[in-house]
């Protein structure tokens, strides 16, 4: 099964604009596809010579996609890096919904 390809490249859009220029070099967000979902992730560059040369990952968000009925569901990170259904919002038939909900993260479970 394929994503909706327009969902994939404007979660990538979102992803590339969310960290200004000037902070690339010590913090990004990608976007990670998979077969049903898209993992939003937070990338730091190395900051202790013992952890080695490395960018660090931490998974933000997941958005899953249902072909079913064509809607993305929004799912939250815990401390254990397993996910959760975010119920503050319900499924939507795009992701930009899902993504202006992690942008305002009125529950701060995305950015703390």
């Amino acid at each position: 099964m394929a994503l909706p390809e327009l969902e994939v490249v404007l979660v990538h859009r979102w992803c590339d604009q969310r960290v200004p220029e000037r902070a690339q070099h010590q913090v990004r967000l990608e976007c990670h596809v998979a077969d049903r979902h898209l993992t939003i992730v937070e990338r730091r560059a190395p900051w202790r010579e013992d952890f080695g040369p490395e960018w660090t990952s931490l998974p933000v968000a997941r958005l899953r996609y249902t072909a079913k009925d064509g809607t993305w569901t929004l799912y939250w990170r815990d401390r254990n890096l397993r996910f959760h259904l975010y119920d503050k919002v319900g499924p939507s038939r795009t992701t930009e919904d899902l993504l202006d909900e992690i942008d305002r993260d009125p529950t701060h479970i995305f950015w703390g």
